[in-house]
């Protein structure tokens, strides 16, 4: 089983990339939907984030942008997070690994790859990526954005032209949805042919 990256900076269309990866029968482990399952009603890590960011939770899980404006910018309380966070990210995702094994090619989605060092245990990465004027439109957007969110966002992540210097793939998503497929499906046809 080769193990593949995929990562871009937020507003890059990654999400729809996986999309695509999925549509051609890649499985895709979304670390992103994984917090969310984590963080949602009933969340297994509600209880913990409850007692180290009190008034953060409630019965529909986690209040993100309540907890959002306590870590956004102070780096203490973001690692605070991070140490309840990733541990169970990862234990989905070996669990993810394990139900897959069979597969010739798996994709982890991981949106901060670069910026946690997790590139290293992969056979490759692709980075999903758009022109700054693109990002910038498709992020102010979304519901409850500023742009100083989206600069503080953008500060705590790895420059879009270092992560595509490092980048084994580059998808590019500032064209049509049925072009940026067809890269998908090449680059997938190439995977599965290495």
């Amino acid at each position: 089983m080769k193990i593949i990256g995929l990562t871009g900076s937020i507003g890059m269309g990654k999400s729809a990339v996986a999309a695509m990866l999925r549509r051609l029968h890649v499985p895709v482990f979304d670390a992103d939907a994984a917090v969310h399952i984590l963080q949602g009603r009933g969340g297994a890590l509600l209880p913990a984030i409850e007692a180290r960011f009190p008034g953060t939770t409630g019965p529909g899980g986690v209040d993100r942008a309540r907890l959002g404006a306590l870590v956004l910018g102070d780096r203490v309380e973001l690692r605070a997070l991070e140490r309840i966070v990733h541990p169970a990210v990862a234990r989905m995702r070996s669990r993810f690994l394990r139900f897959n094994r069979s597969r010739p090619i798996v994709v982890l989605d991981i949106p901060l790859l670069y910026e946690k060092g997790g590139a290293k245990g992969m056979a490759a990465v692709i980075v999903v990526s758009a022109p700054l004027f693109v990002q910038r439109r498709r992020v102010l957007r979304r519901k409850g954005m500023t742009e100083q969110k989206f600069r503080q966002i953008l500060a705590r992540q790895v420059p879009d032209r270092i992560k595509r210097r490092r980048a084994d793939h580059i998808i590019e998503t500032a064209r049509t949805k049925t072009r940026t497929f067809a890269d998908v499906r090449r680059l997938v046809t190439c995977l599965r042919r290495r």
